[in-house]
């Protein structure tokens, strides 16, 4: 009975890791990995060895970092300024309690358009970097569920096989 409630909390928590997506002041990732905490203390701690761990702690690297070097990269790309990419950062977390899920994109859209026009950028320039926050954005969240979903897998083929 224990595992079938231990089971439940940790399904729970990997469907609830996606809800991070679009409300990233929930950590994703930070639930996946309880999630995978809980199976290994709470039901077998023998199954998840250290190449399993070790993995995780790649793909949770991986997550980090493809989620600000996205958003920076296109940013960039797309003309805007550091403070652009800080305010679309910024913009994400509050996006989501404005409007969700569509906060997480007009907010940050909004902020960077006019952080850049206040920074003295013409119209278009402004216009252009928002277009990047919107792309860093979405590719960011695109590569953050592909990550999740392969931590997910990998974990389920783990204790399969």
């Amino acid at each position: 009975m224990v595992d079938i409630i231990i089971w439940v909390i940790i399904v729970a928590l990997f469907i609830l890791s996606f809800v991070g997506v679009i409300y990233p002041i929930i950590p994703s990732v930070v639930l996946i990995w309880v999630g995978f905490l809980l199976y290994q203390f709470g039901i077998n701690g023998d199954e998840l060895g250290f190449i399993f761990w070790t993995i995780m702690i790649v793909f949770t690297i991986v997550l980090f970092v493809a989620d600000i070097l996205a958003n920076s990269y296109f940013v960039r790309k797309f003309g805007g300024s550091k403070w652009g990419e800080r305010g679309a950062a910024i913009a994400v977390i509050i996006g989501s309690f404005i409007i969700p899920p569509f906060g997480i994109i007009v907010i940050p859209f909004i902020a960077v358009l006019v952080i850049e026009v206040l920074q003295k950028r013409t119209f278009q320039e402004a216009f252009k970097a928002s277009i990047g926050s919107l792309l860093g954005f979405l590719s960011g969240t695109f590569a953050k569920i592909f990550v999740q979903i392969v931590m997910i897998i990998l974990f389920v083929i783990t204790i399969i096989f």
